[in-house]
């Protein structure tokens, strides 16, 4: 059946008619899911001679999380849309199948990015299996472990600057301009196009755009494609309104709060420690747009909302936190009977640091292997 709704897809980019009624509803959740390129070809910039360059990413599940909604009450269904599901546990995959599509489509045989460490790693993976070399530029000291061993993992050249992400795309930028290597940060058009896919999926499986899609916002590219993934929807008839967008940054670095650059910006949450998006103009537009705002949460509310969603068995980085700690912050603003969505950007597996250092939970070590110390140390 798939292949079969995959092939009138296919034809219908060909013709380029775009319509509700032409292009068939797309799986949800389906076992042989043929990653975001094909499952999605008639609404990306793809022709029949691109090579896809794919892990199966996307259809990532969209979860209740009931504890949450009962916070707000008022009748109010809260859903995670947990993209540290994707094959390198972050929603970074999404924009690079289609960055590294088109690049190798374009003869290009490196690329190059700046990351606080998902880009880096999806970057690096995707490049790897278009036999393509990754070159990454990190900020020393300040990315977290688990996606550092990724990006080494799948082959990247990791440099560490000692400065701070801002500096890092600064420089990336130039080096694309001036040497044969590719930028697939989120200033690549094709990055928003493939993470507006996660758009799809949320009306896919809602049957319509919510009323508020709360998300992170690091450079702010997420938060701009999802806006277009909506706005594509919206315009063939797949939903029939547009959800409010409400960004969240880290209290220490919320350039788009405050209204200025941070220069040094300052958070536990390194997936969005960034003080000066790149996309801030896109993202303001959206704002403006959606009749949405941008919000600060602090540290201490990043930390609450993340174990909270480890009480639903949502195990999340600290950034993926920040979307429910700014639900849980406007929770008086949210009308009743409103269906919210909290992107979920990266899997907690990607910082076990804070994991660790953030439990309300005991590691207790040092027991003696004898069943009457086990058990009393169990409470029993």
């Amino acid at each position: 059946m798939i292949n079969q709704e995959l092939t009138t897809e296919k034809q219908n980019a060909k013709s380029n008619i775009l319509t509700s009624e032409s292009i068939p509803h797309t799986p949800r959740y389906v076992a042989n899911w043929p990653g975001l390129i094909e499952a999605y070809r008639p609404y990306l910039p793809v022709t029949e001679t691109t090579p896809v360059i794919t892990l199966q990413e996307g259809n990532t599940p969209l979860i209740p999380v009931p504890s949450i909604a009962a916070e707000i009450g008022r009748g109010v269904q809260v859903y995670v849309k947990y993209d540290g599901l994707n094959p390198t546990g972050s929603f970074k995959d999404r924009g690079m199948t289609m960055a590294i599509s088109k690049a190798k489509e374009e003869g290009a045989e490196a690329v190059i990015c700046a990351s606080t460490g998902n880009t880096s790693a999806a970057a690096a993976a995707y490049a790897l299996r278009a036999g393509m070399k990754a070159f990454v530029l990190i900020p020393d000291g300040y990315v977290a472990l688990g996606k550092l061993a990724q990006a080494l993992v799948y082959g990247a050249e990791v440099l560490a600057i000692k400065g701070n992400f801002d500096q890092a795309l600064d420089i990336v930028r130039a080096l694309a301009k001036n040497y044969p290597v590719t930028l697939v940060n989120s200033v690549n058009p094709y990055r928003l196009e493939g993470q507006k896919t996660a758009a799809f999926e949320v009306v896919d499986k809602l049957g319509n755009a919510p009323d508020w899609l709360c998300i992170p916002v690091g450079n702010a590219g997420n938060i701009t494609a999802y806006w277009m993934g909506f706005c594509q929807y919206h315009q063939i008839g797949k939903c029939d309104r547009l959800p409010r967008m409400m960004g969240f940054q880290a209290a220490g670095s919320a350039p788009l709060v405050v209204g200025h650059p941070v220069a040094h910006p300052d958070t536990l949450a390194t997936a969005i420690r960034i003080g000066n998006p790149a996309n801030w103009e896109k993202a303001i537009s959206v704002e403006q747009a959606s009749q949405g705002s941008f919000n600060a949460v602090t540290d201490e509310e990043i930390l609450h909302a993340y174990r909270l969603l480890g009480r639903e068995g949502v195990f999340c980085e600290p950034a993926s936190a920040a979307s429910v700690a700014g639900l849980l912050k406007l929770k008086e603003q949210v009308k009743d009977n409103a269906t919210i969505v909290c992107v979920l950007t990266g899997n907690g597996l990607k910082d076990p640091d804070s994991a660790m250092a953030n439990t309300d939970n005991h590691f207790k070590s040092g027991i003696e292997p004898n069943l009457e110390v086990v058990a009393h140390t169990m409470g029993f």
